[in-house]
């Protein structure tokens, strides 16, 4: 074991690529959720196709978290320099949200074959559309508000992420209380739910950027108001 991790230690870079797997990471979580939304909101898609790719990419999504977190483990007993720990202590973190994102966004794809139907062409489908495309707006900005460490720009996203957060609670609470058939009703709560999980984790993953490492996950009103003065 000791060798594996001194193999490991020893690499060009290490930091630089774990930080390199978890971009590659993000973007393949990104590519799976648009695919999955593909499969859901769009008629006549070869969903049995699309839930094949959507698997593999989650699969490889998979391999890279445990890839990560067995580099972070040799980095932590080896490194002495604390800034090291404490990045490796956020990605330690930050891995799990990003393969939770694989798993939601495979949900996503599935609602169809479980038993959902198509979404309905009124105002509560056209906001579930509308939550798709904020969702997938967040996903376009979070790998490089990350990787740069952008505390103005996560500040804003996590504010807009939570609104759309809300917007998905609301929109299960109308649905709840319509005429639809199960079909219906299955697809647009499991979608809100669902969309509402990967804007959460999405969320989780900009935490990093702005939040001290004991409360990554949290949203501390304070601290948000406080990097959006430091900006003006």
């Amino acid at each position: 074991m000791l060798k594996e991790l001194l193999s490991l230690f020893r690499a060009d870079d290490p930091m630089a690529r774990m930080a390199a797997d978890f971009s590659k990471m993000l973007d393949l979580s990104r590519d799976l959720t648009v695919r999955a939304g593909h499969v859901l909101f769009v008629e006549g898609t070869s969903e049995a196709a699309e839930l094949k790719e959507i698997s593999k990419s989650d699969v490889e999504i998979n391999k890279l978290e445990r890839g990560i977190r067995k580099q972070l483990i040799a980095r932590l007993i080896l490194t002495r320099d604390q800034g090291d720990v404490t990045y490796c202590l956020l990605l330690m973190s930050l891995v799990k949200d990003v393969e939770r994102l694989g798993d939601y966004a495979k949900n996503v794809a599935e609602i169809r074959s479980e038993g959902g139907g198509p979404l309905p062409d009124d105002e509560h489908g056209a906001e579930m559309r509308s939550i798709r495309d904020a969702v997938e707006a967040t996903y376009g900005s979070v790998n490089k508000v990350f990787a740069t460490s952008d505390a103005r720009a996560a500040s804003v996203l996590i504010q807009d992420g939570r609104e759309v957060n809300r917007r998905c609670d609301d929109l299960i609470t109308r649905v709840a209380g319509s005429s639809y058939d199960a079909a219906t009703t299955t697809t647009m709560v499991l979608a809100a739910r669902y969309y509402k999980r990967i804007e959460s984790h999405l969320l989780n993953v900009l935490s990093g950027v702005v939040m001290p490492l004991h409360k990554l996950d949290y949203y501390d009103e304070d601290v948000l108001t406080a990097v959006e003065g430091d900006d003006d």
